[in-house]
Order: C-alpha cells, then structure tokens, then sequence
C-alpha cells in the first residue's frame, strides 16, 4: 500500500483542471491523493473541483507569491507542488530548495530547461542545431522589418504568424493575411481576433515594441505530444488536434510518429527538460513535422494520455518521489471527445454536469 498524498495544483481555473485531477485520484495504485487547488481568481471551477482552495498572488509579484505557497504548503504538509501555469515555473524552479526544505517537491524542470524550453526563439535555434524541422522565422522590434518578413512569408500561401518568444497560451499570436474578406467574415466567422492584417496589426504595435516572432504559416494538422522522461525512461505520446476551439483541444486522436517522437526525444535531452511536459508541431506541406513551441509543463489536454494507459501526470508524481513507475501499456486507438459541462453552485450546496 502508498502512503496517502498531499498535492498541491496551481491554475485551478484553467480549462485542463479536470484532467488533471483525474490523472491525479484516479491512479493506477489505487492511492488515496488529496488535491488543495490555487488561482489568482476566486470564482474558477476548480474551487469546486479540488479538497480545498486557496487564492495566491499572480507568480510576477515573485516575493508575495512564493511567501503564500511556500506557507499552505508548510502548513498542510504537501508532498508535492504542481504548477499549471507557464509564467510560474522558472520562479518555482528556482526556489526548489525552498520547498524541499519545507518537505514539498515540485513537478519543474531545472531553470536552465525552463528557460530554453520557454523561448521560442532560442528553442528554434537549438532546433535546427539539431536538425530538427522549423519554419522560417525571424526576430523584430521595429515594425517596418516585420512588415518586409510577413510579407516575405506570404509569398508563400497568402498567410504568415506572428507571436512573442514568450506567452502563456494563445496571448499574442496572430495570423496575418493578405487581405481579409470582412464581410464574410461577418456572416460566416464566429468573432475572433486570431487574424489580422498589417494595417490592422500596425494599429496595435506602432513603430516600435518589444520583440516578436514572424514565422512562416503551415497550413497542415496540428499535433501535441506529451513527454514523460527521467533519468531512464523515456515516452512520448503524439496525439492529432482535429479541432481546437479558443486554442483548447475538443477533439484528437492519437498516431504513432516516428520522426514526431525523435524530434521530441532530440529537443527534449538538448533543453534537459525532465518529467512532465510537451511539444506542438505542425506538419508542413511534404508531411514532416515542424516544431512550433513547447509546453515544459503538464499539459491541458495531458489526460489523453492517462486514457490511453500513461498516466504521466501521475507517474512524473510518482518518479519525483523516488517511486518506481511501471512500464505504460498504450492503446493507439484511444480518441478524445471533449465537450462543455458546467458547475452549478447554490449557497454550499453544488451540482456538477
């Protein structure tokens, strides 16, 4: 029998904290696993969701924020810290010792893979180091050369992406096209600011910002894989994004790919990222897959893999503990549906659908 654990989530009210708990309490050791869930907000699902929750400060207001974890997780004796959020981690990672120290572990890679994994920029450029496919990109601050690279990247397919080299989630992308039909748009789009034109993106920017990635379109399927690797293991898991909404997976399916797998076992010995964490790619127009960013983090829709029998949330736990993790018996058919359910919350009592 294991011991009963102790952990602690942050990012209660992102869209992936359901899979998460459930990759959490409905583990392959039957243990008993109590989740204290965290968030900047206090009305999110997860409150409801998770033993007990508590608000913190956002993870830039560094010393607040660290003072508030590091007290709920002394004081509730949290076997181990799980951070969902992408701005968070190379704080957390930095202050590892900190939590050791008060008997909490935390699901983070060193700060040194944090940092290269977080950085499109420099993840692109140790990419190709490696020869692993990337689009073309370009680095700008002055909106007169990002204009002269979008429009270099359009000759292409009419189309080319601009993002920051760092973001959480979808802040900041934008596809910049040609020329858009607004009037179709109107009548067949749900409203989105996903794209955008020069003039429009201009009237944003200005002359000058900070940084920003100008990136080739590729119009192929997307693909997230999921990463679990230790000292002596290694597995990746690619799964099809077959429709995304608001940038959050509804439906995929899981594909065996060889060079989408090396790629990710390359990138993720050259960053040192270890446990728990992913990669998006896109395939080009010859089928090869192209490095778009890395989550070194668990994963929104992480829980696919928990369904198709790795649990890597869980063993990622498991392994930072000093556990042995059993081998994963994978099931290649499995497919994800997801859809939208609710909370309903009437003074203490609450209904979930």
């Amino acid at each position: 029998m294991f011991k009963p654990l102790h952990i602690l989530v942050t990012g209660a009210g992102a869209p992936g904290i359901q899979g998460t708990l459930y990759s959490l309490k409905e583990n392959y050791d039957g243990r008993k696993v109590t989740v204290t869930g965290t968030d900047m907000k206090e009305s999110v699902a997860g409150r409801y969701l998770t033993d007990a929750f508590h608000i913190i400060p956002a993870a830039k207001d560094t010393d607040a924020y660290l003072e508030r974890l590091l007290a709920l997780c002394k004081t509730g004796g949290v076997d181990v810290l799980v951070p969902q959020n992408t701005m968070e981690l190379l704080t957390l990672a930095r202050h590892r010792a900190l939590f050791a120290e008060a008997g909490t572990q935390i699901l983070v890679s060193e700060a040194e893979a944090i940092e290269a994994a977080n950085d499109k920029h420099r993840l692109f450029d140790i990419a190709r180091e490696r020869d692993v496919a990337t689009s073309g990109y370009a680095v700008c601050s002055q909106f007169g050369e990002l204009a002269e690279r979008v429009r270099h990247f359009q000759q292409k397919n009419g189309m080319a992406v601009v993002k920051p080299p760092l973001s959480n989630g979808s802040r900041g992308v934008r596809i910049v096209a040609e020329q858009r039909d607004r009037k179709h748009d109107f009548y067949a789009e749900k409203p989105s600011s996903l794209y955008t034109t020069l003039d429009e993106l201009y009237d944003i920017l200005g002359d000058t910002f900070p940084e920003l990635l100008v990136m080739e379109y590729l119009p192929g399927d997307e693909y997230t894989v999921d990463v679990f690797r230790t000292r002596d293991r290694f597995c990746a898991i690619p799964r099809k994004r077959e429709t995304i909404r608001s940038g959050i997976t509804f439906t995929a399916s899981l594909e065996q790919n060889a060079r989408m797998t090396d790629y990710a076992h390359v990138l993720a010995d050259a960053c040192g990222l270890t446990l728990c964490f992913g990669f998006q790619f896109k395939l080009d127009e010859a089928g090869v897959p192209v490095l778009l960013e890395s989550n070194p983090r668990v994963q929104g829709t992480m829980v696919m893999s928990t369904f198709c029998g790795a649990n890597i949330i869980y063993s990622s736990v498991k392994s930072l503990l000093g556990e042995a993790v059993p081998a994963f018996d994978i099931h290649w058919d499995t497919r994800l549906y997801r859809y939208w359910g609710a909370i309903g919350v009437h003074g203490e009592s609450m209904v979930k659908i």
